[in-house]
């Protein structure tokens, strides 16, 4: 190939990648707008419709267990990627589980369905040169769900102000790490109880939630329960529904559908095998606290994405998201400038090869 048409080649490239990020700098300009241009409500005030919240998180019913660090969480992404030739080992997961928001006015059920989030990765490092392990991989060994203690406040302030000492677990706890014939790069962008972040969604009540159960995941990777997103089996399950033989939670479940069970603290007596022993039942302050934890009343307002309204989950206060998506909208205008520059240098190019 001559100069020239390497340069045409170079030039092409050029015009792609500029309008790549030309593209996501408009969107970060948009969203910039959108963000900006949305009062912050506070949650004790909030009237159905769409609405700006700033607050911590805090768990709800469940949490998640991230995959490269095994930190509690509520939302992660996370990648293994090989430098080198071998691409089998490649990992790559994100998911996300329904989780509360709270202000100084109160609390509100976040159902992470459909989000786009704007979280940076807590962790960032590769492998070294003779393929050790970075400092601070901690596999994780096991389901990524995790049930959430009912803990005092104090308690879990206590826990999120104490420092642990990384525990590395074995090799092959997560996946199998040997055989590459490269090096690893690990990356993980989380969201833990305690974060600061802005929410731009759809107040809405309970009761109207199409799919409470699909809404409270962002996705469902690994999930048997993938199936229920099945339009036949949906529609036979309604079919089901509306000739009244769908089974109760209680005749599917058995002890599964009290209130409380699978964290040790049921609110009523489960049926057991003879020789089993009973688990301590909660008492009436923890019975009433599971059953406002697991119990939604359908006029409670929660936040959702809605018909028409994205949902959108930031780190930091609406102030710091603004300013991350101007941030982009700057990167998409040095995109339209390559783009532009590209496509001059091409067309003198292809000139000079006329």
């Amino acid at each position: 190939m001559t100069d020239a048409g390497v340069t045409v080649a170079l030039a092409a490239l050029g015009i792609v990648a500029g309008l790549v990020l030309l593209r996501r700098g408009l969107s970060g300009y948009r969203t910039g707008v959108w963000i900006g241009d949305t009062a912050t409500s506070r949650i004790s005030s909030l009237a159905a419709g769409e609405v700006r919240v700033t607050g911590t998180v805090d768990p709800a019913e469940v949490t998640l267990l991230s995959p490269l660090q095994s930190a509690t969480c509520v939302w992660y992404r996370s990648s293994i990627r090989s430098g080198g030739d071998d691409h089998r080992g490649e990992f790559v997961e994100e998911r996300g589980i329904g989780f509360r928001l709270r202000d100084a006015t109160g609390t509100i059920r976040v159902f992470p369905r459909g989000a786009r989030l704007d979280v940076a990765d807590r962790f960032d490092e590769e492998s070294g040169m003779f393929g050790e392990t970075p400092p601070g991989l901690d596999l994780r060994d096991g389901t990524a769900y995790a049930p959430t203690t009912l803990v005092n406040r104090e308690a879990a302030i206590a826990e999120l102000l104490t420092v642990h000492q990384p525990e590395h677990s074995p090799s092959g706890g997560l996946m199998d790490q040997r055989g590459s014939s490269g090096g690893r790069r690990y990356r993980e962008a989380r969201l833990e109880p305690g974060d600061l972040v802005t929410i731009i969604g759809t107040a809405l009540p309970f009761g109207q939630l199409e799919d409470p159960d699909g809404a409270d995941r962002l996705d469902r990777v690994g999930d048997p329960l993938t199936a229920l997103d099945d339009p036949i089996l949906a529609a036979e399950i309604a079919d089901a529904r509306a000739a009244g033989t769908l089974l109760t939670p209680e005749e599917a479940w058995g002890n599964a559908a009290i209130e409380g069970f699978g964290i040790g603290r049921p609110v009523r007596a489960p049926e057991l095998d003879p020789g089993v022993t009973a688990p301590v039942l909660a008492t009436p302050v923890e019975a009433a606290q599971i059953e406002r934890t697991f119990d939604l009343e359908p006029d409670l307002l929660v936040l959702a994405a809605g018909p028409g309204t994205p949902l959108m989950i930031g780190i930091g206060t609406p102030t710091e998201a603004v300013a991350r998506e101007q941030g982009r909208f700057l990167l998409g205008l040095l995109g339209a400038v390559l783009a532009i520059g590209s496509a001059i240098v091409g067309a003198i190019a292809l000139s000079s090869l006329a």
